[in-house]
């Protein structure tokens, strides 16, 4: 069982940038508050924990899940320069660069730490992702399988994202 925050940036052969070393910190700020070694809190609790801290540092995170409370980041925009199409994100930093999106459960048995590749991948002026997973879920390190996907995925080249790089935290 793992009881310290990992995390890993992408490509590898790339460091954080003092942006994203902010965005790490506010994760170990309150990291004894919701390390999946001693808790079992759903996504929407792990964020709510480390969200004054990610709005200190120039971040707006979700304020719930009603509609008028997401984020929407456009992905496609129309006529007169109307949104066609958004993805929701959990956080967007001020200047829209960087999305965070937490998970739980979900991320490694549901794919949908992939889902979260592809969507910032489309999301308009995104040029990071961060995205939380477990540690630990059912037994299972998510921080892992998920590091291994993406290392397998930049060394082989075969798929090039257009984000800049992919920051992966283990909580």
């Amino acid at each position: 069982m793992i009881n310290s925050l990992q995390y890993q940036f992408f490509p590898r052969s790339v460091g954080t940038t003092l942006f994203l070393s902010g965005v790490i910190q506010c994760f170990e700020n309150k990291f004894e508050q919701f390390t999946s070694a001693y808790h079992n809190l759903p996504s929407n609790a792990v964020l709510e924990l480390i969200k004054a801290d990610l709005e200190q540092i120039g971040f707006v995170v979700e304020a719930g899940k009603k509609d008028i409370e997401k984020i929407k980041v456009p992905v496609l925009f129309g006529i007169n320069n109307k949104i066609d199409k958004y993805f929701n994100a959990d956080a967007v930093s001020k200047d829209g660069s960087i999305v965070i999106e937490v998970e739980a459960g979900r991320a490694v048995d549901n794919n949908q730490f992939l889902k979260d590749i592809f969507q910032a991948s489309m999301m308009h002026g995104v040029d990071y992702l961060v995205v939380a997973v477990r540690n630990d879920y059912r037994g299972s390190n998510d921080f892992e399988k998920v590091f291994r996907f993406l290392e397998t995925m930049y060394i082989s080249n075969r798929i090039v994202l257009p984000l800049k790089g992919i920051l992966v935290i283990g909580y």
